[in-house]
């Protein structure tokens, strides 16, 4: 007999629509659905006519139940994991299970949907290219300070959760750090009051210090600037390596190596290269 599977099923984060075909359908054909909250999932599920048995699974409970779920998932039985709202295991029980699934040679099946970090990310106007996701910040502390730390010296977008209580306590711990950075405040992603709400750190602190927002909410963190390219420190350097006796190409490579971009570094490399030898490679 072969193993069954364990999926992982991405549910609304507010608005009943954002529920998938296949989630529906994979929902109604396993043989058990593990909740976070059963009482919280039970209306979405009956709302798509979902009969499925659920259980509890959650923080509490996680480590003495992922044994006996395994065994059932080894003797043949699908189970379908999902949490209170959006994708299981950002910020929410699973990881475990996940972990000994895998070790026990059992399919981990991703079936994709909703997310409030990247539904957050999308909409904050900040660049999506490449971002960090720091889940929720610790509340005090080194392990604080560090994060805080981080997320001001990123170079890539920051994505964090945060209580609303906290949230004006948050940005103004940024702002300390990184007082122009511009941020976004993402709450109630996908239901009637949602509001994005841009600014620096420091404004939306401020703003937020006197009417702290409502229901769930998101932080999105610019990445900061890059720092301004010293060229003329550049041009030093790669006549030095070209006196040197090293090729433009090298001396473009060194360049690169030291932050350049290397179209701009192949660049300065030629112009240092006085002698006037020729150097067949060219930037991308």
């Amino acid at each position: 007999m072969s193993a069954g599977r364990l999926f992982i099923v991405s549910t609304p984060i507010g608005n009943m629509g954002d529920f998938s075909f296949r989630a529906v359908d994979v929902l109604r054909s396993v043989s058990l659905v593990l909740a976070e909250d059963t009482r919280h999932s039970r209306p979405l599920l009956d709302r798509y006519d979902i009969p499925a048995r659920m259980s509890a699974y959650h923080e509490h409970n996680e480590a003495k139940a992922a044994p006996g779920l395994i065994e059932r998932m080894l003797a043949g039985e699908d189970l379908a994991l999902i949490s209170d709202a959006g994708t299981p295991l950002l910020s929410d029980p699973g990881q475990r299970l996940v972990e000994a699934a895998i070790a026990a040679g059992i399919p981990v099946v991703p079936v994709p949907g909703a997310s409030a970090l990247m539904a957050a990310l999308v909409a904050s106007g900040m660049d999506a290219t490449r971002f960090t996701f720091h889940g929720f910040l610790p509340r005090k502390g080194r392990e604080r300070k560090a994060a805080l730390e981080e997320i001001a010296s990123s170079r890539v977008t920051s994505v964090l959760y945060e209580a609303p209580s906290r949230v004006a306590a948050t940005l103004l711990d940024i702002a300390e750090r990184a007082p122009d950075r511009p941020a976004a405040v993402a709450r109630e992603l996908t239901k009637q009051f949602e509001e994005i709400r841009r600014g620096t750190v420091t404004d939306l602190g401020a703003y937020y210090k006197d009417a702290a927002p409502r229901g769930e909410v998101v932080l999105v963190i610019a990445g900061s600037p890059p720092a301004a390219l010293d060229e003329a420190g550049l041009a030093d350097r790669a006549a030095d390596l070209i006196e040197q006796g090293m090729s433009v190409r090298d001396a473009a490579a060194e360049l690169t190596r030291a932050g350049a971009p290397r179209n701009v570094a192949y660049r300065i490399a030629r112009a240092a290269n006085t002698n006037g030898s020729s150097d067949d490679e060219h930037a991308d």
